[in-house]
């Protein structure tokens, strides 16, 4: 019965708007690189709920995708922007979907025959399931070809409560993070920790409780009480952090979500992207 409590506690702030207080915000390397306007970004993890958003409003924005997945055939539109096209497989001919382990370098190093230009990794997936360090082991992969290959921007889902956001979470969650959860945040601790010490150019991205809802395109970077936010939003600032320039989150570690906190402005007019 504990056991049964602590799941529908974590399915209620993964999937709910709860109030918590959120991460600190760390401050920015010096510079950025520069990416593309129109870019080819690497998403690993790519059929997983926030990885398929990130796959999808690229493609929709008209950039080039490689991704890797253990489980190619799970990638399909997103239900939170695919509209009417929910749920049916994702096909693009700017898409490229590698089927393989993100804990193999040899798997991560086909991503990487193609000319990237930024990298998200939005990995997930119960330990008993992918093991008890693949978030940490398959990032620095990554982060290793990338560095091989001469690749700056990387952007990295983690959660609320990793990290120095450890007491900003709320009471039930941090239970559940030195219990049920304990695997897992360990994993992601030593994960944002490997990031923060590339010398990459990251933006660890800490979301608030995620959801499946259409996006509100309001995205909150928040330092106090803080709610939920869907997933196509989550992917939306995730493709910025690796795409703009001047992307002021730069090294830091963000805490996002839809409500409260002061809002992330990004003009998205034909205009800004340099189209008449």
């Amino acid at each position: 019965m504990k056991i049964l409590a602590a799941l529908i506690i974590t399915s209620a702030f993964l999937g709910t708007a709860t109030a918590f207080v959120a991460s600190q915000i760390r401050r920015p390397i010096a510079s950025a690189t520069a990416t593309a306007l129109d870019a080819t970004i690497a998403v690993f993890g790519a059929s997983g709920l926030t990885a398929q958003e990130c796959v999808y409003q690229a493609l929709r924005d008209g950039d080039k995708v490689v991704g890797l997945t253990r489980n190619p055939s799970k990638l399909v539109v997103p239900k939170g922007s695919g509209g009417k096209d929910a749920d049916k497989p994702l096909v693009d001919s700017n898409l490229i979907l590698i089927g393989g382990d993100v804990t193999n370098p040899a798997d991560v190093a086909k991503v990487f025959e193609n000319d990237i230009d930024g990298v998200i990794v939005a990995l997930g997936g119960k330990t008993s399931d992918v093991g008890d360090t693949m978030l940490t082991v398959g990032t620095k992969n990554v982060m290793s070809a990338m560095k091989a290959r001469g690749v700056k921007r990387i952007a990295v889902v983690t959660s609320i409560g990793a990290g120095d956001s450890k007491d900003q979470a709320p009471f039930a969650f941090k239970l559940l993070m030195m219990t049920v959860m304990k695997k897992i945040f360990t994993d992601k601790n030593n994960q944002e920790k490997a990031v923060q010490e590339s010398g990459l150019e990251y933006c660890i991205v800490r979301p608030g409780g995620l959801t499946v809802d259409p996006p509100t395109g309001v995205i909150n970077v928040i330092d106090g009480e803080a709610g939920s936010i869907p997933r196509a939003d989550v992917a939306q600032f995730c493709l910025e952090a690796v795409k703009d320039a001047n992307f002021p989150y730069v090294g830091m570690t963000p805490c996002i979500s839809s409500v409260g906190g002061t809002s992330w402005v990004k003009d998205r007019s034909k205009a800004a992207r340099g189209q008449a």
